[in-house]
């Protein structure tokens, strides 16, 4: 009988390597999300929360601009090779990470910086619940930034999952302007690699809320 795989099945799956080309290497090419690093660079670093970390690339980034971090991924083979990266580049002492599925619980606490990085399944985007956990999650002075794909890849253009805008990203936030102050909502292109290994371009979305001090 078959059974749809849940999240933590497929993403280790996934990580695993098995039939994506990648053998069991990194799936990911161990560098930081451009937007992370365009975004966040110029802030005073804090606590920091990493939602769907996968390998650690942008865990060991904050961890190396000062932040402390909490890193969080429901995928046990990526949480291993991300506490690897982390001992390999020195930072482990700085990243607390959990396997956990955010669909199911969510880490406590409020953090100075919650960052969201492309944290879709391939069957639905980040639900609202989890976005308004991140929300919630980010103490006064704080900055949630949130990255993810606007619109289906070019390899599949009738991908049947539903994947929002910036506007409607903001919109399932549902930010009370009296306590937040949206940066940035807007859609770029990105460059990303095909299943067939060409480049094409992919239209992302990112969001940057400040929730005031």
């Amino acid at each position: 009988m078959a059974e749809e795989l849940t999240n933590e099945e497929f993403w280790d799956e996934r990580y695993g390597g098995h039939g994506h080309g990648h053998g069991h290497g990194h799936i990911w090419s161990g560098n930081p999300n451009a937007a992370l690093v365009e975004e966040i660079s110029g802030l005073t670093p804090g606590t920091a929360l990493d939602l769907g970390c996968g390998e650690g690339a942008d865990a060991v980034w904050l961890a190396r601009q000062g932040w402390k971090v909490t890193a969080v991924d429901v995928s046990g083979v990526a949480i291993g090779r991300a506490e690897q990266h982390a001992v390999d580049t020195g930072t482990a002492d700085a990243i607390e990470f959990q396997r956990r599925d955010l669909s199911e619980s969510f880490p406590e606490g409020v953090f100075d910086l919650v960052t969201s990085q492309f944290l879709h399944s391939p069957a639905e985007p980040i639900s609202e619940r989890i976005l308004r956990a991140a929300r919630d999650a980010v103490a006064p002075g704080g900055t949630l930034l949130v990255e993810g794909h606007a619109g289906p890849p070019p390899w599949a253009p009738d991908a049947h999952n539903f994947l929002p805008t910036a506007a409607e990203v903001v919109v399932t936030l549902d930010l009370d302007p009296a306590e937040w102050e949206v940066q940035r909502a807007a859609e770029h292109d990105r460059q990303q690699s095909a299943p067939d290994g060409t480049v094409v371009t992919r239209l992302d979305c990112t969001v940057k809320a400040r929730r005031k001090a």
